[in-house]
């Protein structure tokens, strides 16, 4: 077996030195770079094909599961939208050299907070190679070096649009180790990554359960985590007169991505008992007719019998498919209580016409995102208006929710005197 500690200390040690000059770097040129990008991967996209092609026979041969193979799948399609993601991120507004605050002290002394860089972000991701690109160009905005390491069945695309991305900032006349992928998929590398505190400074990890636990339990690195998406959705009692909105929402919050295979998509639905009485037939319906499998209690059962018996594994599992746990519950306190104990911290939300009651859900739930009378899929970087993110934090410390660029800088404090002495 390879000794990977030289060559985890010299992605590190690149990344460092990439970042140091990526700190004082003007927006203007920061964002050339990026627009290059984005221009690289429209010209680049038959390099991109056809590389994506290897990774997709190899994952059919592999007997990767089919929602996968639809994540790891590009087509001229998702290339136009990555390539306009990137130029999104281009337009923004830079968050690093802005303040936050700033206070003239009574001796006449300035104080301010202001963004920095993080410095150098070690970024572990799933197989949307999409993600390679969202995240090159979000930590180039926020003047951060970025190390990737993705998944194994994407490596053949993850290499083309991570070459096409160093092209695009080495044409820029900026250090193209400010994105560098790793190039082996061998995961006895990832333990010897997470030691190199002296040049990391950030480790986010995306991807399964077993990952994230397994870079928490081995890092040396500060952690921002990208943990499970157990979404859900409680239909409240009081949805009279929006009856089609909800099982409309409900079934876009579950189908309206291939397989249901992304964090945001609603995993499961907590229907008030009087609620169920009127809806819950119905919305069981519009899903099966899409579909998806439903596993319920037996009080759902008793409405729409089709549904298999869930069980209590059921509650807290992400299915990643189309598969839909369903319970009925008998108040909003009760549903409230079985999401913080249940659900992941992630997306989640109410259908409900009672203001107050959707008050009472908002500020009760302990997620990051809190959707009212609105599908789950929209916890997304680009429907809040931050462009791409490079993840949806679950953590409560630095970042939360989804992470555009401006979640990517810390802050420093600078003080301006005039000879001031203490």
């Amino acid at each position: 077996m390879p000794d990977w500690n030289d060559y985890a200390s010299e992605l590190g040690r690149r990344g460092r030195a990439a970042a140091l000059l990526l700190a004082s770097t003007r927006d203007a040129t920061k964002s050339d770079a990026i627009a290059r990008f984005a221009d690289g991967l429209r010209r680049g996209r038959a390099t991109i094909l056809e590389s994506n092609a290897s990774d997709l026979a190899a994952a059919e041969a592999g007997g990767l599961e089919r929602p996968l193979i639809e994540r790891l799948r590009l087509n001229d399609a998702r290339i136009d939208a990555m390539a306009e993601g990137v130029e999104q991120i281009a337009r923004q507004t830079d968050p690093v050299g802005q303040t936050i605050e700033s206070t003239v002290r009574p001796s006449g002394m300035r104080v301010e907070r202001r963004r920095v860089p993080i410095g150098v972000v070690l970024f572990f991701y799933e197989s949307r190679p999409n993600v390679t690109a969202d995240a090159a160009a979000l930590c180039l905005k926020s003047g951060n070096a970025v190390i990737l390491r993705g998944g194994k069945e994407a490596i053949h695309s993850n290499t083309a649009i991570a070459t096409i991305a160093a092209a695009a900032i080495a044409d820029a006349n900026l250090p193209s180790d400010a994105v560098q992928l790793v190039n082996t998929t061998d995961r006895a590398l990832v333990p010897v990554l997470l030691r190199q505190n002296q040049q990391i400074d950030l480790v986010i990890p995306r991807g399964g359960k077993s990952l994230i636990e397994a870079v928490v339990r081995d890092s040396n690195i500060p952690v921002l985590k990208h943990f499970d998406g157990n979404c859900h959705l409680y239909i409240d009692e009081h949805v009279a007169g929006i009856e089609q909105r909800v099982i409309d929402v409900c079934v876009n919050s579950k189908t309206s991505y291939p397989g249901g295979a992304v964090c945001n998509a609603v995993e499961h639905l907590l229907f008030h008992r009087r609620a169920a009485d009127v809806l819950l037939a119905r919305t069981c319906a519009a899903l099966s007719a899409r579909g998806v499998e439903i596993r319920a209690d037996s009080a759902a059962r008793a409405l729409f019998p089709q549904a298999l018996p869930a069980t209590e594994a059921d509650w807290s599992t992400e299915y990643l498919a189309f598969t839909l746990g369903i319970k009925v519950v008998d108040s909003i306190d009760e549903a409230i209580a079985h999401i913080n104990t249940y659900g992941s911290r992630h997306t989640d939300g109410i259908l409900s016409t009672d203001i107050a009651a959707c008050q009472r859900f908002v500020s009760r739930v302990d997620s990051a995102s809190v959707m009212v009378n609105a599908s789950t899929r929209l916890a997304d970087g680009a429907a809040y208006g931050l462009g791409a993110e490079i993840g949806i934090s679950t953590d409560k410390l630095h970042a939360r929710g989804p992470m555009g660029a401006s979640d990517l800088t810390t802050y420093k404090w600078v003080v301006t005197g005039d000879g001031h002495l203490r």
